[in-house]
Parts: structure tokens; sequence; C-alpha cells
């Protein structure tokens, strides 16, 4: 999730797509917290582990 946000935030930038980089800044947000909380040790979405 963080790999394709990333790839959305330079899509977007070198585009000049607003929506892009909007989804990007999104999708890298919400793919650190998960891994964050996967780190720790919590269950997320059910799982043990997050990649």
């Amino acid at each position: 999730m963080i790999v394709l946000g990333v790839i959305l935030l330079v899509i977007g930038l070198v585009a000049g797509i607003s929506i892009l980089w909007t989804i990007g800044v999104v999708l890298v947000v919400i793919g650190a917290i998960l891994w964050i909380l996967g780190a720790a040790g919590h269950a997320v979405g059910g799982r043990r582990h997050y990649w």
C-alpha cells in the first residue's frame, strides 16, 4: 500500500493531477499506520501480521 501510494504521488506530481497526489498521500499514511500497528503486535484486519 505504501509503494502504491508513492507511485501515485510521483505520477500526480509529474502529471499535475492533484487527485492522484491526494490519493497517494492517503495511501501512504494508511499504509504506514497499518505497518506500525502490525509491527507492534496488534492484530490488523484479523491477521497477526500486516505486510
